[in-house]
């Protein structure tokens, strides 16, 4: 049973609320370098039909051979989804025909798949979570690719992807909004990209979705769904989930009935429109591919590759939370993505002390490495200031030999010019300075240039920090500003 659904979640109707009931089929290609049941490389941007084997053109009398890597890449996926690994799954033929395949069916798998249910556990905005079910994960083949714009009078095939191997993840109907669908789709990818069963890169098609929508009054029986299909935009999903809902609700509210059909979305237009009327699965005349045995494995094959399991996304969060004091929100975004998750990793390593100074690390990480990548457009591996670089930076502030302020413009110098930053603190005079002799000048100076504001601290304490701001400036943000304080309370009595 599903939990009522927050009211945020649903749309408002002529007619009251409506809630939308989504469903994802996200098809992942698995990182091998050759192809499901042929030796073809799968290598991206080779030159039309150039990599492709008689196995993916059908010649006639070509048998199709099982590639072990794609069986160990969707088991392992299977695990990392806490999803049930079937010992036995057999490959069935799709029939349907269409220019971009070849053979005339898919080799896919339909009754018996080779993963079963799973789940994946999604961060929304406020902190909150939701479990999204996993219905099944089977292994099937790519088809080609229709080019309709390289000649006038015709359209040209190229069977370069034809046999590339997918896992086709099915999710349950449990996604109830276009925020909760994103979410999904971004936690999805980097499972499988901390995996290394899918390079997860949605630009070049290796992952796409497609989206079953339908609506319907909160709590009452399923609506009629439409399939979005080949969606690879996290962003655009949501866009086509969006206006899908609320073109469904204002057909049922003016009295119409919604058509099951197939959908494309068109991002310049911002809008679905009917591509095909939905086939019912049954048309597709699923039987056995007779050239394949079914795929048996022990269960001692599966207890070894979830043993050789990378961490996750979640274990490694559970961790870092546990670890190091960081609030659900900050570990999240260490571990979103498996770079950002290792380069802080490596942060960590090079620190003088973990215990001290993790949180600090996790910050710098967070607000200002993050913070200014994604100002200038750069992505982790892209990043001037090196792991190793900003270990240093936060082990200069954990031991107090800079402040919080110095190590800013200590940051800007290594991400413009680069160096070592304990090297570049001696060389730049850029040291806090402790000694309490050469603070107490300049704070003896500023209490005797300000006695209103000295009646003002000592009547209401808290005024403090305007003494501490106004030392800190006139000593150009080297003092210590815990050097400062205590020295403060003692001349003003505080």
């Amino acid at each position: 049973m599903n939990k009522p659904v927050k009211s945020s979640a649903l749309i408002k109707g002529a007619s009251g609320d409506w809630e939308m009931v989504i469903g994802l089929e996200v098809h992942a290609q698995v990182t091998s370098k050759s192809k499901l049941f042929s030796g073809a490389s799968t290598e991206f941007g080779g030159e039309p039909n150039s990599h492709v084997s008689l196995v993916d053109a059908a010649m006639p009398g070509m048998l199709p051979v099982i590639n072990e890597e794609c069986v160990r890449q969707a088991v392992r996926t299977g695990l990392g989804l806490n999803a049930k690994i079937n010992l036995r799954s057999v490959f069935d033929r799709k029939n349907y025909f269409y220019p971009d395949l070849p053979q005339g069916y898919q080799i896919s798998q339909y009754k018996s798949p080779i993963v079963g249910e799973g789940e994946v556990v999604v961060e929304l905005a406020g902190g909150e979570s939701a479990t999204i079910g996993i219905e099944r994960l089977h292994l099937e083949q790519d088809a080609g690719k229709l080019l309709h714009d390289q000649s006038p009078t015709m359209t040209l095939v190229d069977l370069n992807r034809s046999g590339v191997a997918l896992m086709e993840i099915v999710s349950k109907p449990d996604i109830r909004s276009s925020e909760q669908a994103k979410a999904y789709v971004s936690k999805l990818r980097s499972i499988l990209r901390y995996l290394g069963t899918c390079d997860g890169d949605m630009e070049k098609g290796s992952l796409r979705a497609d989206v079953n929508v339908s609506v319907r009054k909160p709590g009452g029986p399923l609506g009629t769904r439409c399939e979005i299909k080949n969606m690879n935009s996290i962003s655009f999903i949501g866009d086509a989930i969006e206006y899908e809902a609320r073109r469904q609700i204002e057909i049922l509210e003016d009295g119409g009935a919604i058509d099951q059909e197939t959908r494309l979305y068109d991002p310049n237009k911002g809008e679905t429109r009917s591509m095909r009327s939905k086939e019912e699965a049954h048309d597709y005349r699923y039987f056995p591919d007779p050239d394949l045995l079914p795929l048996e494995f022990s269960e001692a094959y599966v207890a070894a590759l979830k043993q050789q399991l990378p961490e996750l996304p979640d274990q490694k969060k559970a961790r870092f939370i546990a670890g190091f004091g960081l609030s659900s929100y900050d570990a999240s975004v260490l571990v979103a993505e498996r770079e950002s998750a290792e380069f802080f990793e490596t942060v960590l390593g090079k620190l003088a002390d973990q215990a001290r100074d993790g949180k600090l690390a996790a910050n710098w990480v967070i607000n200002e490495l993050f913070g200014r990548l994604n100002k200038e457009g750069r992505d982790i591996a892209g990043s001037p200031v090196s792991a190793v670089q900003l270990a240093a930076i936060v082990d200069l502030i954990g031991e107090g030999t800079i402040s919080g302020k110095i190590a800013k413009d200590l940051f800007e110098i290594v991400w413009q010019e680069g160096g070592d930053p304990r090297a570049l603190v001696e060389a730049r005079g850029m040291k806090q300075v402790t000694d309490l002799g050469a603070i107490e000048k300049v704070v003896d100076d500023i209490i005797a240039a300000n006695p209103d504001k000295v009646a003002q601290a000592q009547a209401k304490p808290t005024l403090i920090g305007w003494f501490v701001g106004q030392v800190m400036k006139s000593s150009g943000g080297k003092a210590n500003p815990q050097a400062v304080n205590d020295l403060l309370k003692a001349k003003l009595g505080i």
